[in-house]
C-alpha cells in the first residue's frame, strides 16, 4: 500500500515556520520558477530578477511565522515578491519618467493582433520598458492594484500613476504594432 501523497505548498507552512532547511529547500524547488517569473515582470533583466527572488524567499523564511492564514500561503510569498521588487526599484532610486496625462491622450488609438503575439514577447516588451513605467504596469495591470494603492507604495500621486501607466500602454502599444508590422513584412517577402 503505498502511504506517501504529494506534498501542497500549505504543508510545508509549518516546517517554514519552524525553520527546517528542508522544508524550506521543499517550498523553494516548488515555488522558485512561478516567482521567478513575477520578479521577471519587475526585473531590468534576469539577473536582477534572480536577486529580487532571492531576496524574496529570505524574507518567506524569515517572516513564516507572521503568515495569518488570510488566504493562501501561495499568495502571501507573492505578495512579499511583488513588495521585493518594489523595495529593489527604491533602492536602485530609479526616477518615474513622468509625462502629462493630456500629453498621453493625444496620441492617436490603433487596434493591434494580439492571436499571434507569444507570452515570451510580451514578457520582452514588458521588460524592456523604463523601471517607472513597468513597475506601474505591472502593480495594476497585472497585479490589481489601485492608483492610489500604488501611489502610496511608490510615493508618487495617483495622478502619477495614472500617467506613468498611461504612457506605458501607448509604449507597448507602439511597440506591438511594429512588431505586427515586421510580421506581415516578413510574411510578404
Amino acid at each position: 500500500m503505498n502511504l506517501s501523497r504529494k506534498v501542497t505548498i500549505d504543508d510545508l507552512l509549518e516546517g517554514c515556520k519552524l525553520g527546517e532547511r528542508r522544508t524550506q529547500e521543499l517550498l523553494y524547488k516548488l515555488l522558485s520558477s512561478k516567482m521567478l517569473g513575477i520578479c521577471m515582470r519587475y526585473a531590468k533583466d534576469r539577473y536582477e530578477a534572480e536577486d529580487m527572488l532571492q531576496i524574496g524567499f529570505v524574507k518567506v523564511f524569515q517572516k513564516a511565522g507572521e503568515f495569518r492564514g488570510d488566504g493562501s500561503f501561495e499568495g502571501w510569498i507573492r505578495r512579499i515578491m511583488v513588495n521585493t521588487a518594489i523595495e529593489v526599484y527604491r533602492k536602485n532610486q530609479r526616477m518615474l519618467n513622468i509625462v502629462d496625462i493630456d500629453e498621453v491622450y493625444d496620441t492617436p488609438q490603433t487596434m493591434f493582433n494580439m492571436n499571434d503575439l507569444e507570452v515570451k514577447d510580451l514578457l520582452s516588451l514588458i521588460q524592456h520598458l523604463s523601471g517607472g513605467y513597468r513597475l506601474v504596469f505591472n502593480l495594476y495591470a497585472i497585479e490589481g492594484y489601485s492608483h492610489k494603492e500604488i501611489a502610496e507604495q511608490l510615493g508618487i500621486t495617483e495622478g502619477a500613476s495614472k500617467s506613468q501607466l498611461s504612457r506605458a500602454r501607448a509604449i507597448l502599444k507602439e511597440k506591438l504594432i511594429k512588431m505586427e508590422g515586421s510580421k506581415h513584412a516578413n510574411y510578404a517577402g
